[in-house]
């Protein structure tokens, strides 16, 4: 779910699917400092990707100034702030270029990633553009690749966490659920697509919630958050669904679903 992968979806396809959406470890006790910094790391939903107001510093991470790590920094006025997140970002790239504000002074730690890995932006493209069967195949094709290989990445990245920043809390968000079911659209994808997808974002955090307890980081659900404001609800929809103006935005919570969705499912959990 790379933002390069994106636009050529987009100019290739004139469509693109979201910028969305690992052995085992012990987790050890974090020693209790006066370390008050916060560092917010991930990927696109984590940098904001979707609520619009992004950081010209930040470039094609696209950090938004309405996401959830922007907001609650300047709610907290934490003793420093760093905010990482990128969109397209997976475990590894989190690992190779996010972790340098990391240090014994950090406090506060929240991250989301595993989308990207697990292929969402291909999976949401094969629903999108062909056949519910080949939505169904790849969905599949992502649940493997999340029991099987993402586990040991995550472990990788968290033991890092945890190693360069050993007072943190660290807070692991997980993802929404894109669609209301038997909802209120009237086109679009096939009611078994939507469900794959759902039941895809369900796979993904439990996985995801299975490593951060191991490693003794809490995990922050935010899909009860969403409920009713998913993509074909009949309020006011907090994820983008196709956008043809702005394709990188595509499958993204809005301004809203950042600071109604995320930013107090994250409150109560750091």
């Amino acid at each position: 779910m790379r933002h390069s992968r994106i636009t050529a979806c987009a100019s290739s396809l004139l469509l693109a699917a979201a910028c969305t959406f690992t052995g085992a470890a012990t987790a050890q006790a974090r020693p209790q400092t006066a370390a008050k910094g916060y560092v917010a790391l991930g990927d696109s939903y984590a940098a904001g990707v979707g609520a619009g107001s992004y950081l010209a510093s930040s470039g094609d991470c696209l950090r938004s100034r309405r996401a959830h790590p922007h907001l609650w920094a300047a709610a907290h006025a934490p003793s420093s702030f760093s905010f990482t997140a990128c969109n397209g970002a997976r475990t590894t790239d989190v690992l190779a270029r996010q972790l340098g504000p990391l240090n014994a002074r950090t406090g506060l730690v929240s991250i989301t990633v595993g989308g990207s890995d697990s292929g969402f932006s291909d999976v949401l493209t094969t629903c999108v553009l062909r056949s519910t069967s080949a939505c169904l195949t790849a969905t599949a094709t992502a649940r493997s690749f999340m029991d099987k290989t993402l586990p040991r990445d995550l472990d990788r990245l968290y033991t890092a966490i945890g190693n360069k920043a050993p007072a943190a809390h660290v807070v692991v968000l997980g993802y929404p659920h894109l669609y209301k079911l038997n909802g209120t659209c009237v086109a679009g994808l096939a009611e078994k697509a939507r469900s794959a997808l759902n039941n895809a974002v369900d796979h993904l955090n439990g996985v995801i919630a299975k490593r951060a307890a191991d490693h003794g980081f809490t995990f922050a659900d935010v899909r009860a958050a969403f409920t009713g404001h998913e993509i074909c609800s009949a309020g006011p929809s907090w994820m983008r669904s196709v956008n043809w103006l702005a394709p990188t935005e595509s499958y993204h919570p809005t301004d809203l679903g950042q600071s109604r969705g995320f930013l107090p499912v994250f409150t109560s959990a750091a």
